[in-house]
């Protein structure tokens, strides 16, 4: 059903967050490109690889397509940009939020190989990642991004998959956490504990410049070759959370 191009945006809950994921393809949609303003037009031409490119032009379309379903407008009217840093006042690197139609969301977007994510929440902080599973070089990282009680978890298991996969519970959940605060993997993240050996929800705290924020963290199942968490200010095991497709064996919406 098309969406009259004077729709009035619809309300959103604010008790659930929403998270739409879909597939990336090797090359550029002309779709996607049509969606996309001047400085993401720019952008997507300075990409050298055109896998870096379809991945990116997708991934914008793809949000504005779910905002615009969720706002009932169309999505050629969803017009993205970006926040200022928290950390430094730049808006050329703060989060991402949503400029038209002027409604209060948060929203966070990450991509990996094959996967595209996005997280909104209603009048409130959102932040997201996922990776794909793949083999990552344990010690290394747990030397630079771990707490000491993260390493002690994750080296206590073997090498493989079960291992990665942990780090990489350990690595998003973190993501998650600093993209909603807005400052990204600045300073120092294995100051940031995980409670990656605890299954989600986990509350997470959170400093920065001497505020302190607290936040829950859900892990999400994209399926078994990724991993991906998302973050939502406060405890209490924070909002509802409602996935789409809502899982991995649902139609890719790519």
């Amino acid at each position: 059903m098309s969406v009259p191009a004077d729709a009035a945006p619809r309300p959103v809950d604010p008790a659930r967050t929403q998270v739409w994921w879909w597939g990336l393809p090797e090359r550029v949609d002309p779709a996607d490109a049509a969606l996309l303003g001047p400085a993401e037009e720019a952008r997507l031409r300075r990409f050298g690889s055109e896998r870096a490119a379809a991945s990116f032009a997708r991934s914008r379309a793809a949000a504005r397509r779910a905002l615009g379903a969720l706002l009932g407008v169309p999505a050629a009217e969803v017009v993205l940009g970006r926040a200022e840093c928290p950390g430094c006042g730049d808006p050329g690197h703060g989060p991402p939020r949503l400029v038209h139609p002027a409604v209060p969301l948060g929203i966070s977007l990450s991509r990996t190989a094959g996967r595209g994510l996005l997280a909104v929440r209603a009048g409130a902080r959102v932040g997201v990642d996922v990776e794909a599973l793949r083999a990552v070089r344990g010690e290394a990282l747990a030397r630079t991004a771990l707490t000491p009680g993260e390493r002690t978890a994750v080296l206590r298991v073997p090498p493989g998959p079960g291992r990665d996969r942990l780090l990489l519970r350990a690595w998003t959940r973190k993501e998650a956490v600093v993209k909603a605060v807005g400052t990204g993997l600045t300073g120092a993240p294995n100051r940031l504990e995980t409670q990656v050996a605890r299954p989600g929800p986990v509350v997470i705290a959170h400093r920065h410049r001497a505020a302190d924020t607290v936040w829950s963290v859900a892990d999400l199942d994209l399926g078994e070759g990724y991993v991906a968490a998302v973050a939502t200010e406060g405890a209490a095991g924070g909002p509802a959370i409602d996935i789409h497709p809502r899982t991995h064996r649902d139609e890719d919406p790519s």
